[in-house]
């Protein structure tokens, strides 16, 4: 038997891929018995594939070069490449099978309310009977008047945040404010006046509102402290502009006068949304029928700072059925406002719907790791806790 001395082997750079040996060893001789039909014929390549090159040298009765131990490595460098790249084909195939499954599922999920919350008390979208949608802004304007004129005051805050002092001063909440957050809020810093100009564009805005105000024909409580939240801003903005200055102790003396009309704007903001969103659930579960309303599936999607204890959510809980409200009605926080809600919301629920079935049947012995498949936790978060224990290495110096 010749050898013949392995081509050399070439690096797919682009992918950052190991080695692959491109050489092949030629054995002369008597060609052994064909397999029979129907089986894989093993060629030679195939044969010295499973091997290192060292060793069918060995096998063929040659003393292999040096070049021959660098070719052993490129060979087992790309068998395990090869061996890896199967493992992953595997997460691969049933992400493939998971995603059509989960696409599949969304046209079937039904009933579905989906709530996207908004300036004016939120769209609430009614998905049921194969897909058929209906779409409705059921709260009164009284919801986004009121909020209007109670967020004057972040309004101001906004515009005079980053003049603000970059050390915290002796107010009755200095505790509760970080000072790095502070810092990094206050990046121009007090002696800048490129706050003043904008404040006087946003004080002309508040005159307006309130010179029109008696014209809007609201209730007489809710006109008062309307009225009250703007003319203290006013106040605020005059002397603001007047002095050339402002400070995080005057702006907490502002806001904290207007409070208690914030208060009672937030007391009609509330009766407005119950009232508008109780209406549209007694409707709706009507439409459908108390069969299917007691499936209800509801998706509210929000941003994370209203995530938990969401209005929509806690007056959509009353109307749901008690014995699934823990389980269908889901608040989805998002990054930001999508630009397909509904798309959004399915998509994820779908999910879920699948992952509550998938759970129990992929992990029948472990309820625990089967609950936690199904919710908000990751599925090593357990393992990792138990790893990691209750200290942080980080902060304890220890890496």
């Amino acid at each position: 038997m010749a050898y013949t001395a392995p081509r050399p082997f070439s690096r797919d750079t682009a992918h950052g891929r190991s080695p692959s040996l491109r050489g092949e060893v030629r054995a002369v001789g008597r060609p052994g018995p064909r397999p029979a039909e129907g089986q894989g014929m093993v060629t030679r390549r195939g044969f010295i594939d499973g091997m290192s090159a060292a060793g069918a040298a060995t096998l063929f009765g040659i003393t292999p070069p040096a070049a021959a131990t660098s070719i052993a490595g490129a060979t087992a460098a790309d068998a395990e490449l090869k061996a890896r790249d199967a493992m992953r084909a595997a997460n691969v195939g049933m992400r493939s099978s998971y995603a059509a499954l989960k696409s599949a599922l969304i046209s079937r999920l039904s009933p579905v309310i989906v709530v996207q919350n908004d300036a004016t008390g939120g769209r609430f979208t009614l998905i049921h009977q194969g897909g058929e949608r209906e779409s409705v802004s059921p709260v009164p304007e009284l919801f986004e008047l009121a909020k209007s004129i109670s967020h004057v005051p972040q309004g101001i805050f906004s515009i005079i945040a980053a003049y603000v002092g970059d050390t915290v001063p002796n107010v009755p909440n200095a505790d509760r404010i970080d000072p790095h957050d502070l810092d990094m809020v206050a990046f121009e810093g007090p002696r800048a006046e490129g706050w003043i100009s904008p404040l006087r564009s946003y004080a002309a805005t508040l005159r307006t509102a309130r010179r029109q105000l008696g014209k809007a024909d609201l209730p007489q409580e809710l006109e008062a402290s309307c009225g009250k939240i703007l003319d203290e801003a006013l106040t605020f903005i005059g002397d603001s502009v007047m002095n050339g200055m402002f400070d995080m102790a005057s702006f907490q003396e502002f806001s904290g006068r207007t409070y208690p009309s914030i208060r009672v704007n937030m007391k009609f903001a509330a009766a407005a949304q119950i009232s508008g969103v109780e209406g549209l659930m007694r409707e709706w579960r009507v439409k459908i029928g108390e069969e299917a309303w007691k499936d209800l599936y509801a998706v509210v999607l929000s941003i994370w700072t209203t995530s938990e204890l969401n209005q929509a959510s806690i007056i959509i809980r009353r109307c749901m059925n008690p014995a699934k409200a823990a389980t269908h009605l889901i608040d989805l926080p998002t990054v930001e406002v999508p630009r397909d809600p509904v798309f959004v919301a399915l998509d994820n629920l779908a999910r879920i719907v699948q992952d509550n079935v998938s759970a129990e049947m992929v992990f029948p012995t472990d309820p625990v790791v089967a609950d936690a498949f199904k919710g908000k936790e990751d599925l090593l978060s357990v393992e990792i806790l138990h790893q990691t224990g209750s200290g942080c290495p980080v902060r304890e110096g220890k890496v």
